[in-house]
């Protein structure tokens, strides 16, 4: 049989597999099973994870995502976090996309646009292309150009998942959904509150779903990590807030403690912004 050579960060990928397995298991891990655990899932997960492990961005880095693309911009779920928002209302407000405010809108020259093999594209980073006041049509055009490019995959993120269970994505679709919290905080955001994204997850049959904890909220610890747990993502991001927001924060212990028990079910973790809370005093 030919031996078959890796690469250091293949190895040291490899390596933090075996560990978290260990911890879950409770007994000894060595790289041929983590190598067996990893080609246990479905193919296209197989074939997610072996992107990530031979990518340059590996899971170590601080994103996977190697461009944007905004063929739907704008959003209606007035977060009160939301960096895109203000960004269009104030720097953007004199530009032809943002006259009228984060009005949800096609961009039909975006659909023009070509993409390389290989790598994640991050799909509207500045909008939600499932909100309230995106037509069906817009996301079907979407999905129909996300389709002429199998060799690349297309992450999306939104805080109203109900919709994935509207349309078909071809097997290059990341499909993700912002969960903050367990605790349903209205006065945050008019999108879906998280316990209903969490069952729109829930219920979801794909191989590459994505869950963001960004920007983290105070949370229970055990009913979070058994929410991520039933909704078996590929990957999960998890951060504090970078816009100064004075948002309900975890202290930084309780978030660690979170980190560790993804990690410990396989699940990939990418580390964003993890700092103290800005009210972490009132912790100690």
């Amino acid at each position: 049989m030919a031996t078959i050579s890796i690469t250091e960060d293949v190895k040291e990928a490899l390596l933090r597999v075996a560990s978290e397995l260990q911890l879950k298991l409770g007994r000894k891990v060595d790289l041929d099973e983590a190598i067996r655990y990893l080609l246990s899932g479905s193919l296209e997960r197989r074939k997610f994870l072996s992107t990530i492990l031979d990518s340059k961005e590996s899971p170590r880095m601080f994103s996977i995502v190697g461009e944007t693309w905004n063929p739907i911009y704008g959003c209606l779920h007035n977060c009160q976090y939301c960096w895109a928002r203000k960004l269009a209302r104030d720097r953007l407000r004199n530009s032809r996309k943002y006259s009228n405010g984060f009005q949800p809108n096609l961009d039909e020259r975006e659909l023009k646009r070509e993409f390389k093999p290989g790598g994640v594209v991050f799909v509207s980073d500045m909008g939600d292309i499932f909100s309230p006041g995106v037509e069906d049509e817009w996301i079907e055009r979407v999905i129909e150009h996300v389709s002429r490019f199998p060799q690349t995959y297309f992450l999306f993120l939104t805080k109203n998942p109900f919709r994935y269970h509207e349309f078909s994505f071809p097997s290059n679709s990341i499909l993700g959904a912002t969960i903050e919290t367990n605790r349903d905080m209205k006065e945050v955001s008019r999108a879906p509150p998280p316990s209903e994204r969490y069952e729109a997850m829930r219920k979801l049959e794909w191989p590459l779903k994505f869950i963001a904890v960004e920007p983290i909220l105070d949370f229970d610890p055990e009913i979070l990590a058994k929410w991520i747990k039933e909704i078996d993502p590929v990957m999960v991001y998890i951060g504090y807030d970078n816009y100064n927001n004075k948002l309900l924060e975890p202290p930084i212990r309780k978030t660690e403690r979170l980190i560790e028990a993804v990690k410990a079910e396989g699940i990939i973790v990418f580390r964003k912004t993890i700092r103290p809370a800005w009210n972490e005093d009132l912790y100690l």
